[in-house]
């Protein structure tokens, strides 16, 4: 099984549920994309999560030093991205693949994260997050999937609890919702775990 996690925007909860993800099916992990955060990647927190011991961690395609849009921290490095040079990682393991911000974020001047997860083809699971404007986003960002027959294998909601949301989203856009993760009290390898050990996705089976 092979899925892209993208989110309905930046700051949503990616990194984690990536990690509940990896963890779960004991998946390979890739991050096509880093802008910014060096000293400390999305893959390095990933790392840090995770307690199975056949992840292998793919090294990034892109590791950008400014903490901006991938085209804007790109061009500041003197580089361009272009999503032909892009390959999704040979392994015969699951494979969860980390998008950077949402669907819309800009790789250069013509091409965005969305046209990336078209050319990989694979399904995408995409991260929502309760706050006020967040069905507006969400499902903005499944239109926008579906208008380019980008398969969406479901949704995860992060953050507080809002039932009237969730009931919504689950009738609305007739998309699984996965699993919800609430507040962590702290994020950590044996939360992370405990969390996964509590999971029963039987879409994964």
């Amino acid at each position: 099984m092979q899925f892209f996690v993208t989110g309905i925007g930046t700051e949503i909860g990616k990194t984690v549920v990536s990690s509940i993800l990896t963890e779960y099916l004991q998946a390979d992990y890739w991050k096509p994309v880093q802008s910014g955060d060096l000293h400390m990647t999305d893959t390095m927190k990933v790392q840090s999560l995770i307690s199975n011991p056949k992840t292998f961690f793919h090294p990034e395609r892109y590791r950008l030093n400014a903490p901006l849009s991938p085209h804007a921290s790109a061009a500041l490095d003197g580089v361009q991205i272009h999503i032909s040079d892009f390959k999704l990682p040979q392994t015969s393991n699951h494979l969860i693949v980390e998008g950077a911000g949402g669907l819309m974020v800009p790789l250069n001047n013509q091409e965005l994260m969305v046209d990336l997860i078209e050319q990989l083809q694979i399904p995408v699971i995409l991260v929502s997050r309760n706050y006020l404007g967040s069905i507006n986003h969400t499902v903005l960002s499944i239109e926008a999937l579906e208008r380019r027959k980008i398969p969406i294998a479901g949704i995860v909601i992060n953050g507080e609890p809002n039932p009237a949301t969730e009931t919504f989203l689950a009738s609305f856009c007739q998309i699984p919702i996965l699993f919800k993760v609430e507040h962590f009290s702290e994020i950590t390898r044996e939360t992370i775990a405990q969390f996964v050990h509590r999971l029963d996705l039987k879409l994964f089976i």
